[in-house]
Formats: structure tokens, sequence, C-alpha cells
């Protein structure tokens, strides 16, 4: 079982794979003029502070940003992510780092809207009061939601702009949350077929986790992307988080190439014996 909390897990090789997709995902839907929605189902407090007493428990991030932090080798979706959490540590010392929300944040436009949801009440006081010293203007594009992020969804489909990308990241301790991940994307696509899907899910030694990406694959999907990064051979026992795995719906037709040089080198740097490995696959309509 995981500890709800990320900030146990901030900056892990997880959030490596994940962020480093949102990213490249955000940033070719700014790439028109016109305005789109991001919206994230589970966003966490946003934003995490690596000396707090959470993120030195297991000190997670030392498997992931902090192995990719003074590297100059970086391949270019790698080094725009990096880019974007130094401009959350300006000494130049690794201390923050953003979450989902935060990275949104930073490549969205004054036209662009946040919509954040987190059910858990501290995660969600502290995801506002880490946006409250962002100013009025975030201010006026950001809504969020006390609400489980699953059933609420459907209330947002399809944003006005109809362009978006959705990310939904639960935290998977209830194992009930496989399947909703399926039936939520079900009901998403009737109401916004052509929006844009990111899911993340955890490699851990549990049926519905090895089941999820072949379920995705059996919705009626015109384009789908799945990328794995496994960074360990599964521990004796079954427990913990040997890798994770981002599927995309909806892709931009340039993230497979770029995760294509990127993912080999994420192998190299972040695995930790001779089970890490990469998987990427997909459907282009």
């Amino acid at each position: 079982m995981f500890s709800y909390r990320h900030a146990f897990h901030a900056g892990n090789h997880a959030d490596v794979l994940k962020h480093c997709i949102v990213v490249q995902l955000l940033e070719y839907l700014g790439q028109k003029d016109t305005p789109f929605w991001y919206i994230d189902t589970h966003a966490g407090a946003g934003g995490y502070a690596l000396e707090s007493e959470w993120a030195k428990k297991n000190a997670e991030y030392q498997s992931g940003i902090t192995r990719l932090w003074d590297r100059q080798d970086l391949p270019p979706i790698v080094a725009e992510y990096v880019r974007l959490v130094r401009e959350f540590n300006t000494d130049g010392k690794l201390r923050y780092y953003p979450g989902s929300p935060f990275l949104a944040l930073q490549l969205l436009r004054e036209t662009d809207r946040l919509r954040l949801f987190e059910m858990h009440g501290n995660e969600n006081r502290a995801l506002q009061d880490n946006f409250r010293p962002q100013g009025k203007s975030v201010a006026r594009r950001t809504m969020f939601y006390e609400a489980d992020g699953f059933a609420s969804l459907k209330a947002l489909l399809p944003p006005p702009p109809k362009r978006g990308l959705i990310l939904i990241d639960p935290a998977y301790e209830d194992k009930q949350d496989y399947t909703r991940v399926v039936q939520t994307m079900q009901e998403a696509l009737t109401r916004f077929p052509t929006g844009c899907y990111a899911i993340w899910y955890p490699q851990v030694q549990r049926r519905e986790s090895i089941q999820l990406p072949e379920r995705l694959k059996r919705l009626p999907l015109k384009s789908w992307l799945h990328a794995s990064l496994t960074v360990q051979s599964p521990q004796a026992g079954g427990l913990g988080l040997h890798g994770s795995g981002m599927f995309i719906v909806n892709p931009p037709w340039t993230l497979r190439a770029a995760l294509q040089e990127a993912l080999p080198w994420l192998v190299k740097v972040l695995g930790q014996d001779k089970g890490a490995k990469y998987t990427l696959e997909g459907k282009q309509d």
C-alpha cells in the first residue's frame, strides 16, 4: 500500500516519467492560439518541500530527479522537464519539487484554465495554500474542488474551448481505482472524445496493475500511446513500486519519437538493477 501523501514519493522515478510526458502534452497544446483547459483529477498538494519530514522519510527523489539534476546529457524532453523544476529552485539546489498542477501553471497562458480536484481535505487545503501566493491572475483562472475526481470529471466535459488535457493520477491505494480509471475513461470519451487524456499507473505486483493497460486498449480509441519505465526487478514478497506507466489517449504525433529517444536513456540513468527496461507501443489514427 502507498501512503496517500505524495510528499513521500515526490520526485521519484515515477514522477520523472509522468512529468516529462505531462510537460510535452501541455507544450503541444500551447502551440495553438486557441485556449485549453488542464484538468487534474487527483491534484495532491501541488508542490513539495524535499527537506520536509515526509519527503525525507524514504528520500525517493534520490532515485529520480536527483539523478538528473547535474547531468549535461539530458534528452530534450527530459531537459525541458528539469528546466521547469529548476525554476522552483532558483539557488540551484534541489529543495522543492513541483507537482503536476504547478508544472501546468508554468506552461498555461492567460487564456487557459486549471481545474484541480483533490478530495482529501488536508491535501486540498495545502494545494490552495500553495497557489494563494501566485496572485489574482492565477486565482481567476483556477478552480479547486474538494471532491472525488473520478465522479466529478464528467461535469467539466467537454470544456468550453473543446480543447484540454485531463490527467488521471490516483494513488491506487484502493484496488478499485483501477476499475474506476476504466469506467471514468468510458464516460469521458462519450462526452469529450477529442480530448487528450494522460493516465498514470504504478507497476506493482498486483493483477489489476498488470491488466490496466490492456483494459484501456480495448476502449474505442482512435489513437493511443503506452509508455512504461521499470527501474528494478520486483522485490521478493511482492511489495514496493518497481516502475510505472503512462497511457495517453489522443497523443500528439511528436510524442512517440521523443519518448523513443528518452526512454532508453532513462533506463540507463534511473535503472537500479538488471530488471530495468522500458516499453513503448501505440496506435495512430
